[in-house]
């Protein structure tokens, strides 16, 4: 049972990545980004384009990556998805349903269907000895340790700094923050780049833990979107909670049945939208 704890709070680790994003556009924006899984695949694929072209390491290339994922965020949020804001949800589903297959087909043409996968040398199989009997790996462990370190951040982001102020002005009301004096299309457009560096790092921290090919994004957007709401939409540690609550539960679904895994995850979420369809830690106002 320890053992499936431990590999559960790993996994979980990995899928607060998937989904720090999802739950940050949210919170700000109430924008569901249905293209957000293959926004992770295209960062993990534009590390490896990264790789090939440069012959860096993998943690150069990261470092270079970030960068153009916050860049390419705030140009899609200000220049595309501004202009599907409103009382309306459907514009915005729409648009970011596009950009899903776009994506896919792009990475199609430019990489094929063929699973890659980030080489990062031995690391991929040190392991930590827990007990005589227990190890973990390292890389599982670093992306534990980074998806808390993500999420308290942007908890402290957004209730400690003024540009989390700024944030959770333009959520809770729009129309008065601008009277304000804020430029609500510029801090959605922050938003949404701060969102992209998570998505581009989770992308990459999958593509160094496993492999990846363009077709995985549908699967990738469906854990983010379970984790956010079990969490509770908006909530950063309600998120991290979330996708700590889907890996265990995958978890305890493979050990009784190597088919069970997913399965015993979506269980959970539907459990959680029955029992308390607020999620467990919604966000409050204010």
């Amino acid at each position: 049972m320890f053992e499936i704890l431990i590999q559960g709070l790993l996994l979980g680790g990995l899928y607060t990545l998937f989904a720090l994003g999802q739950s940050l556009m949210f919170g700000v924006m109430r924008l569901t980004n249905t293209a957000q899984g293959d926004f992770i695949i295209l960062g993990a694929f534009a590390a490896i384009a990264g790789l090939a072209a440069t012959g860096f390491s993998p943690w150069l290339v990261g470092l270079l990556v970030l960068p153009l994922a916050f860049a390419a965020g705030y140009a899609l949020q200000r220049h595309v998805l501004n202009g599907t804001l409103g009382r309306d949800p459907l514009p915005s589903l729409v648009v970011t349903f596009g950009l899903s297959i776009v994506i896919q087909n792009l990475l199609l043409e430019l990489f094929s269907a063929d699973p890659r996968s980030i080489e990062i040398g031995a690391l991929a199989t040190q392991g930590l000895a827990l007990t005589p009997q227990l190890s973990v790996g390292v890389l599982p462990l670093a992306i534990l340790v980074l998806a808390l370190a993500a999420t308290a951040g942007l908890q402290w982001l957004f209730t400690g700094t003024s540009l989390g102020r700024s944030f959770r002005a333009v959520s809770d009301d729009r129309e008065i923050a601008e009277l304000m004096g804020l430029n609500a299309a510029r801090v959605y457009a922050l938003a949404t780049a701060i969102a992209f560096v998570l998505i581009a790092l989770a992308g990459m921290l999958q593509g160094m833990r496993t492999t990846v090919s363009p077709a995985d994004g549908p699967m990738l957007l469906l854990v983010a979107f379970e984790a956010v709401v079990i969490g509770g939409l908006g909530s950063f540690w309600g998120t991290l909670a979330g996708a700590m609550m889907l890996g265990l539960a995958q978890q305890i679904g493979f050990r009784l049945d190597p088919g069970w895994g997913i399965w015993f995850g979506h269980l959970v979420f539907l459990a959680v939208l029955v029992l308390r369809p607020q999620g467990i830690f919604p966000r409050t106002r204010g």
